[in-house]
């Protein structure tokens, strides 16, 4: 049978899975490794220092060794012998070539007599020893010293380990602890903050307490919290605008329609509403399709049919078309096109509704006999498309936002004729989809100035 989960182990798994938890576990896992190679390195270097300071140790009681034997009274023989024993030091004496007793190496014993120095480590009587001889001065033989090499050396050291791994693993645990604490304390601000903005909140800010990256959080949040303040206050006065625009003609619509229910229009009236009904619809056509083309240019998937386009042609059949738009008591429309070709990439039928546009706009508040301009030049990347007018214009503060949705039409809402506020809305998401640029500016006849840049055909090389 299955083991089952133990009742804590999602609680653990949780706790891992968090900011905190991966913060103790990296710094525990840090200190962890510090402290087992710290002894790696230390045990070897520490082993080796005991073993020389004991090796040096032995060869200078051997010096002092030495100079105490010399005494031939055997009672500070014994003593020295003594002395020796209980700091775990045996002592030997070579005479005449041979041991006073048993368990030195031969070969040892020989180089003692021989009036060598020796300092080795090896065998004696059995048991891995330091070994220290001296000569005795003015004597055939000398005196050995040995001790012990204490096996269990490592073994001390690595018990001593032990605490410094506790106390590491466990300021691993406390640092782990405060860092997360210093790491999470602006996320978590920004999680709370962000709730409050999904509720509805959108004064909600962040202070840009704690390091760069928490201030460069919290600047990122309060500037995405103000573009959606912005946005959807924008947004609420686009909606109250074609709201506006909408219930306009549809109150046209209505009354005329009341008025034909009710027979109030009847006879040779007839004919004359319904044209103005017919009129009334179309705007609203007119208003619910720039709407669709607006949603589906934000969906980014208007079908388009890119070609190489002779602007020059596109303005002029331009110019034909609003020439009898604009009549006699109309703008005095001009075409300033040039007579070679200026080729560029892009959708004549997008372009030409961008033009078409801009100039509905123009008609709408051109004064009879003011200049209505169409234009098309080269320019050193493709070629310029420019509507220009000697109407009323624009401020500089309405250049900045004339492609706002709906932007100029609260603005001007009651001065003068305004249309469903789309309009340039619509000719700048065109104009940005095809890869051109499209501004607004003053005109040099007085009135504004939209200039469209388009690019010329990609040459494959």
């Amino acid at each position: 049978m299955p083991r089952p989960p133990r009742a804590w182990a999602p609680a653990v798994r949780h706790f891992f899975g968090t900011l905190t938890g991966r913060a103790v576990l990296v710094t525990t896992a840090t200190a962890l490794v510090s402290v087992i190679a710290t002894t790696m390195v230390a045990v070897p270097i520490a082993i080796r220092s005991v073993n020389t300071q004991v090796r040096t140790e032995l060869m200078n009681q051997t010096v002092l060794a030495v100079e105490l034997l010399t005494d031939e009274r055997p009672a500070v023989r014994a003593r020295i012998v003594d002395r020796l024993r209980a700091e775990g030091v045996e002592i030997y004496l070579i005479r005449n070539g041979r041991a006073d007793r048993a368990g030195l190496p031969p070969r040892l014993v020989r180089r003692v007599a021989a009036g060598e120095t020796v300092d080795v480590r090896g065998k004696v009587s059995g048991r891995l020893s330091f070994v220290a001889a001296r000569p005795l001065p003015g004597r055939a033989g000398g005196v050995v010293l040995t001790r012990k090499v204490a096996t269990n050396l490592a073994a001390r050291v690595l018990g001593g380990v032990w605490v410094a791994l506790v106390i590491g693993l466990a300021g691993g645990v406390l640092a782990g602890t405060v860092l997360a604490r210093f790491m999470t304390r602006p996320i978590a601000r920004a999680a709370a903050a962000a709730t409050r903005l999904s509720a509805g909140d959108r004064s909600v800010r962040i202070s840009r307490a704690g390091p760069s990256e928490a201030a460069r959080l919290a600047d990122a949040f309060n500037q995405l919290a103000a573009a959606l303040q912005t946005s959807e206050g924008r947004e609420r006065d686009f909606l109250l605008s074609v709201s506006h625009e909408l219930r306009t003609p549809l109150a046209t619509i209505r009354g005329y329609a009341e008025a034909l229910a009710d027979r109030v229009i009847t006879g040779d009236d007839t004919a004359g509403a319904g044209a103005t009904m017919l009129g009334e619809a179309q705007r609203l056509d007119r208003l619910i399709s720039d709407l669709l083309v607006l949603s589906r240019l934000e969906a980014a998937d208007l079908p388009l049919d890119v070609t190489e386009v002779d602007l020059a042609e596109l303005v002029r059949d331009a110019g034909r078309a609003w020439a009898a738009r604009c009549g006699a008591d109309g703008p005095s429309l001009t075409v300033e096109a040039p007579g070679a070709p200026v080729v560029v990439h892009t959708d004549a039928g997008r372009i030409r509704q961008v033009l078409d546009g801009l100039c509905e706009n123009a008609l709408r508040v051109v004064p009879g006999g003011a200049p209505l301009i169409l234009a098309a030049r080269p320019s050193a990347g493709g070629g310029i498309v420019e509507v220009r007018d000697g109407g009323p214009g624009f401020t500089d503060d309405d250049l900045a936002v004339a492609f706002e949705r709906g932007e100029l039409n609260r603005r001007y809402r009651g001065v003068r004729e305004v249309g469903s506020g789309l309009g340039l809305a619509l000719a700048a998401r065109l104009v940005t989809r095809l890869g051109g640029r499209i501004t607004a500016g003053h005109a040099p006849e007085g009135g504004a100035m939209f200039t469209v840049e388009l690019y010329r055909p990609r040459t494959m090389g």
